[in-house]
């Protein structure tokens, strides 16, 4: 079961996901905060494996409280869950280390999709965010001679440990690299990364 930590100050809004969380069949929700003080003094105690996050919370930037999670708890996965849907605030939020980004209004079934995809490893971005960042990277393209190296190990199927020891580099680099790629194509997993990298033809 994936374990979830929902923080979110709509106490409403929270307990709808908790309930849509805990009939999913492969996930549970193991903590809901309203606060961000509150989220932090539960992640001291117990670290989840997926966190639903607002941006808006009453005594933090979601954006900021990303950065600080991902920094003191690594091995979670965060998805914005908001109602923001400004190009720049969902890039900040990736750049802090979001894996998912959702917004309010989408489908439940999203918002399961997105804990399971993040779970897994790979990036998640809604339907209406993934439209608006391929709008917003289509227009210029442009990789790093590094970015493109990985990119041809990941068309041609090494898994990150394999491509870290190609490339001399660390695993976590390697996962780093391929969340930025990823998002900077607007690529919302890697059998689309595969398919613009042969459609754009970016290798």
């Amino acid at each position: 079961m994936i374990t979830v930590h929902i923080v979110d100050d709509h106490k409403i809004l929270a307990e709808g996901l908790q309930k849509l969380i805990d009939e999913s069949g492969f996930a549970k929700t193991t903590a809901a905060s309203y606060t961000g003080k509150e989220c932090l003094a539960h992640l001291r105690r117990e670290q989840p494996d997926v966190l639903l996050l607002d941006i808006n919370l009453p005594d933090a930037s979601g954006i900021d409280l990303c950065k600080e999670i991902k920094t003191q708890y690594p091995p979670v996965k965060i998805v914005a869950l908001t109602s923001y849907s400004e190009y720049s605030i969902v890039r900040q939020m990736m750049e802090n280390g979001a894996s998912g980004y959702v917004i309010k209004n989408a489908m439940p079934e999203e918002i399961l999709m997105s804990i399971e995809t993040v779970a897994g490893g790979e990036t998640f971005l809604c339907e209406q965010i993934d439209m608006l960042m391929k709008r917003s990277s289509r227009q210029h393209i442009w990789l790093t001679p590094r970015e493109k190296e990985l990119l041809k190990h990941i068309v041609d199927g090494y898994t990150n440990s394999e491509i870290a020891e190609k490339l001399f580099l660390g695993v976590e680099t390697v996962n780093s690299y391929r969340k930025n790629l990823l998002f900077k194509l607007g690529a919302r997993n890697t059998a689309v990364l595969v398919k613009m990298a042969y459609e754009e033809k970016l290798i």
